[in-house]
């Protein structure tokens, strides 16, 4: 596993492009190690070898029975658009205190998603960028080429968490923009089904769209490894309390079950995978598990 990006290593490094691609490497090489075939690549038909095609493409079983040079071709199963979906609440701003210096919530779904979406325009996918927060809704349409992801750098990189999930008249407006087949990634934390995120996700299921949902978690939420009197603040509404993290700790994670049981149940009645990350580990491992469990589904 020493080809997986640590992230603390991440932390420290600036450059969104640099980052992103280094993380795709990682992840598309973690595939190669693991025989996978291509993402969305089927065998279409035989030709015959012209000069310049690579020799491995040749067919030297046919070309055995027959003495001819043939090369397979591929071709995609289909064109697909790809949505990226950030929820921009003041939530993701949480820092994991586990392996510092970390990166926050929101810091790591800007890397995430300029990832994915190195990975789509690479296979020549078109990708469309959505991020939704308090009063604001920035959009850029699909496109596909590395010009078009280095605009989705671009507006990665000046967005700012803030507020709650925006209200229904937003999220419409942001549904109206999603276009059919689809394959819709949302990306936050969900901590609190907002009836807006929850009508959110009802929409964009309801369509042709196939929905992932990924949810983003620390090693502190899992783990609650606090000691002694400490202070909580509520990253949306500012509210704090005191708890004594002994006395704190079951019922926390008590309800952590209970709220990701109840989540799973409404992304499974709406037919849309769940995929929780833990941010303070390697972000290619995640995509590289989060790709063969999608193997598992389909096989």
């Amino acid at each position: 596993m020493e080809r997986f990006i640590d992230p603390r290593t991440l932390a420290r490094v600036k450059d969104l492009p640099l980052i992103a691609k280094t993380v795709a490497d990682g992840f598309l090489h973690g595939i190669q190690q693991s025989h996978q075939r291509g993402i969305g690549v089927e065998f279409s038909q035989y030709r015959q070898y012209e000069p310049g095609d690579p020799l491995s493409r040749i067919d030297w079983k046919l070309f055995a029975r027959s003495d001819r040079y043939f090369v397979r071709e591929a071709q995609r199963e289909s064109e697909i658009i790809m949505w990226l979906v950030l929820d921009m609440s003041a939530s993701m701003q949480q820092v994991s205190e586990a392996s510092p210096p970390g990166w926050s919530k929101f810091e790591y779904a800007q890397h995430l998603i300029a990832t994915l979406a190195y990975i789509g325009q690479k296979q020549g996918d078109n990708v469309g960028f959505i991020a939704l927060g308090g009063d604001q809704q920035k959009l850029l349409p699909p496109g596909s080429g590395e010009p078009h992801w280095h605009r989705l750098l671009k507006m990665l990189v000046n967005l700012k968490s803030t507020g709650t999930f925006p209200d229904s008249v937003l999220i419409k407006s942001a549904i109206d923009r999603l276009q059919k087949n689809s394959l819709v990634f949302i990306i936050s934390d969900f901590y609190q089904l907002y009836e807006e995120l929850d009508e959110f996700v009802n929409q964009v299921a309801a369509g042709h769209n196939e929905v992932v949902a990924l949810q983003l978690q620390c090693e502190d939420e899992l783990s609650f490894p606090y000691k002694g009197a400490i202070r909580f603040e509520d990253l949306e509404t500012r509210e704090q309390v005191l708890v004594s993290a002994s006395s704190a700790r079951d019922i926390w994670l008590k309800a952590l079950k209970k709220h990701h049981k109840k989540l799973l149940k409404f992304m499974r009645q709406r037919q849309v995978s769940l995929r929780t990350i833990d941010i303070d580990r390697p972000m290619d491992q995640a995509l590289h598990d989060f790709l063969i469990s999608r193997q598992k589904v389909r096989s």
